[in-house]
C-alpha cells in the first residue's frame, strides 16, 4: 500500500449500477456521476488519480464486493443541470473472493469508528488503511 495512495468506499445499488456493470465497462471504467450530496462530493473531490476504493452494494445486499481505482480525478457531472456536483472516473480491479457485510462489519469491534458504520447513508465515504487491510482480509484477498 502506498503512502499517497487513499483508500474510499463508493455505494452503488445494485438495480442502478451493479458490480457486474462495473466489471463490464472494462478499463475504460465509467464516471461516478448522480451523487448529489455535499459530504459525499467534497470527498469525491479529495479523490485522486490512482486511489482504491471499495465497491459496495447497498440497499441490497449491503456489501463490500469489489475494489476499483479512481482513474480520472474530481470534473463535472454531466447528469448534473446544475452545474453543482461532479464525478470521479472509476474502474474495477478486482472482486472480492467472499462478499463483506454491513453485517460483519458492524459486528466487528475493529470498524466501529469507520464511517460506514457511523455515516450509514453517505455514498462516498473515507475508508482509512487498517479498515482497508481488514476488509481486504475479510474478503479473502
Amino acid at each position: 500500500m502506498s503512502a499517497d495512495r487513499h483508500y474510499w468506499l463508493v455505494k452503488s445499488e445494485p438495480a442502478a449500477w451493479s458490480w457486474e456493470q462495473m466489471v463490464a465497462a472494462g478499463a475504460k471504467g465509467t464516471g461516478w456521476t448522480g451523487v448529489r450530496n455535499h459530504l459525499a462530493k467534497q470527498q469525491m473531490m479529495a479523490m485522486k488519480k490512482g486511489d482504491l476504493a471499495f465497491f459496495y452494494h447497498s440497499n441490497i445486499g449491503k456489501e463490500v464486493v469489489g475494489i476499483v481505482e479512481v482513474i480520472a480525478a474530481y470534473h463535472p457531472d454531466p447528469t448534473d443541470p446544475t452545474g453543482k456536483f461532479g464525478m470521479v472516473d472509476v474502474r474495477a480491479v478486482e472482486p472480492l473472493k467472499r462478499p463483506v457485510t454491513l453485517e460483519q462489519i458492524k459486528a466487528d469491534p475493529r470498524f466501529v469508528d469507520m464511517a460506514l458504520v457511523k455515516l450509514t447513508r453517505l455514498s462516498v465515504q473515507p475508508v482509512l488503511p487498517e479498515h482497508w487491510r481488514a476488509i481486504r482480509a475479510l474478503g479473502g484477498l
